[in-house]
């Protein structure tokens, strides 16, 4: 979480004004050649026919809240994208819920149909899509699932399925969870590049890629936990589904389950048959009775027409989405959410909010305006409850822990109390390439920026840093107290920068319940005092030019690095933010 205000000036921007101008010109003139009311057909209101299978392709990065509506968005992801390389289609799990619960109480919708296997999607997110199609199977009706390949989360969300189809040639990736970092200290010595570390937290992890070459004990014993416990998470529920002992599949994902033969994975009942996916319509004709059923997409799903909702008092749901940060970004703008707070605040309807946090952390500055503009809701008389999904870490949790009431996923990361400064020296750099600094200062401090960066920090500068990192880990640290009705001491004890399961929070007095978004929605109507009610949903989607904007200004993975170490470079940074690790 940085402690220093940032602004866009000195930023690089996108030239992509000629590109957009195209894009569009060529989006109109497809629109007038095909008709535009054909390829606005997928945004008309869908009516459900007898006989009818809701067929949910598992395909594209699952995120909290699904994109407004585009009917260009296929072509404009092939035209955008790089050569050989296919942009990923978005995904709202918000929308995926949702339609399984029409799905589930709509007499037309005979059965679910699970295609594909390849959705990219976090663990708790994971849990929540499973838990809606087991509660989808309550109504007595069937669940299918076929894929080429199923990745390993994948295949635990579709282990629900009735019967699971697979590829002749097809494989299944049972192989357990694996968390893997880059370490980039290496690297940043041959660039003559020193990372001045400055840090208050023993697990406070997510600043070792760039002074060490391998995990910390502390951290390695951290992430063991919670993988763990995530893997622990997967095999009971796989093993409850499809009735294999969790020795079992723990044995069966010692033997690497992903390159073994197709037969062993029926011999060992991972896999029910084995079809082409044609075959798959035999299968659905014999379920339905008829080969005269409809199939369904989740996006003529999500357009079906429900029941409206007359209720004049709403609870509304906030979505706090992605990194934080003070001015600028595609998740968490504090300037943002601050103005999504305010207008909530202003509706006199609305009666309760539930903040659903997915944030690895950010900006300091940012998470406590956050954290005040919550505390602000409160004493307007409007409870707040927390729902967490994969992670509510670090300023994540500091948004969060003012709330009166707060849910996590069994498989949630959360916690991760602890802040850092990163500040790099690239005096060596500097010499290496034959530049020399100088200057004058009226003060004794006013070339610090310069100093620390350019020269290297000096033992007062040192101190000076550390006193502001203490600082910020003693305000969040008390944010944590007050919010939790805990002694600080406590909080310190527990925070550390230790990331923690869901699961392990509770125990720890860090959440209040586990369940998902649908049990805060029912915790803040009770706490608000209402049965009926609507509800109501914040921020807004984007519509289909922002959309469009957006990917017109979407960066690459390198891009997004070169633009991290640009940052650290330009300005010291103090940052509390969870450790990043690929989970596979």
């Amino acid at each position: 979480m940085s402690l220093f205000h940032r602004n866009t000036e000195g930023q690089p921007r996108k030239k992509h004004g000629c590109l957009v101008a195209i894009i569009i010109c060529v989006v109109v003139y497809t629109a007038a050649i095909v008709g535009f009311g054909k390829m606005m057909d997928g945004q008309s209101t869908t009516t459900l026919k007898e006989h009818s299978v809701y067929k949910l392709k598992m395909e594209g990065v699952v995120v909290e809240q699904g994109p407004e509506d585009n009917p260009f968005a296929s072509m404009m992801s092939e035209m955008y994208s790089m050569p050989g390389m296919q942009a990923e289609e978005k995904v709202g799990l918000d929308d995926l819920i949702r339609n399984i619960r029409l799905a589930k109480e709509n007499a037309n919708i005979e059965g679910i149909y699970l295609y594909g296997a390849n959705f990219i999607i976090g663990q708790a997110s994971a849990k929540a899509l499973r838990d809606a199609l087991l509660d989808f199977k309550e109504s007595g009706k069937w669940i299918i699932a076929y894929a080429d390949t199923y990745s390993q989360t994948n295949y635990y969300i579709c282990s629900v399925a009735d019967r699971l189809y697979l590829n002749p040639i097809g494989m299944v990736d049972w192989n357990g969870l694996s968390a893997a970092k880059m370490y980039f200290t290496r690297a940043l010595e041959k660039l003559g590049v020193e990372m001045q570390i400055l840090k208050v937290g023993t697990f406070k992890s997510a600043v070792e890629p760039f002074f060490c070459t391998s995990m910390s004990d502390a951290d390695r014993h951290q992430t063991e936990v919670y993988l763990d416990g995530m893997w622990d998470t997967m095999l009971s529920a796989v093993s409850e589904s499809r009735h294999i002992d969790p020795a079992l599949l723990n044995r069966y994902a010692d033997e690497c389950m992903g390159l073994q033969p197709q037969d062993k994975l029926i011999e060992y009942h991972l896999i029910d048959s084995l079809t082409y996916a044609q075959g798959i319509d035999d299968v659905l004709n014999n379920l339905m009775g008829t080969n005269g059923w409809h199939s369904v997409s989740t996006n003529q799903m999500t357009h079906v027409k429900r029941a409206k909702n007359e209720a004049d008092k709403q609870i509304a749901v906030v979505y706090a989405d992605g990194e934080i940060t003070d001015e600028f970004g595609d998740g968490i703008v504090s300037s943002k959410m601050l103005k999504t707070l305010k207008e909530v605040s202003k509706d006199n309807d609305v009666k309760a909010v539930v903040l659903r946090v997915n944030s690895p952390g950010g900006s300091a500055y940012a998470s406590e305006q956050i954290w005040h503009a919550v505390k602000m809701l409160q004493e307007k008389g409007l409870p707040v409850v927390v729902s967490m999904g994969d992670y509510a870490a670090s300023g994540g949790y500091y948004i969060s822990c003012g709330a009166d009431y707060i849910f996590a996923e069994p498989n949630t990361l959360t916690g991760s109390i602890g802040v850092f400064g990163t500040i790099p020296n690239i005096s060596k750099l500097r010499d290496n390439l034959g530049i020399d600094i100088d200057g004058v200062s009226t003060n004794a401090h006013a070339d610090i920026n310069v100093n620390m960066i350019y020269k290297g920090m000096n033992e007062s500068e040192r101190q000076l840093m550390q006193a502001n990192v203490e600082r910020t880990y003693n305000l969040f640290t008390s944010r944590c107290a007050e919010g939790r009705h805990m002694m600080q001491d406590s909080i310190k004890a527990i925070g550390e920068g230790r990331v923690w399961l869901g699961k392990d929070a509770l125990e720890l007095g860090l959440v209040d319940q586990l369940g998902n978004i649908d049990n805060a929605i029912i915790k803040a109507a009770d706490l608000a005092g209402i049965i009926e009610y609507k509800v109501t949903y914040f921020p807004e989607k984007k519509d289909f030019l922002t959309e469009l904007m957006t990917l017109m200004n979407n960066t690459t993975e390198e891009e997004k690095l070169l633009l991290r170490l640009k940052t650290l470079v330009e300005k010291p940074r103090i940052l509390a933010l969870m450790p990043e690790v690929t989970i596979r």
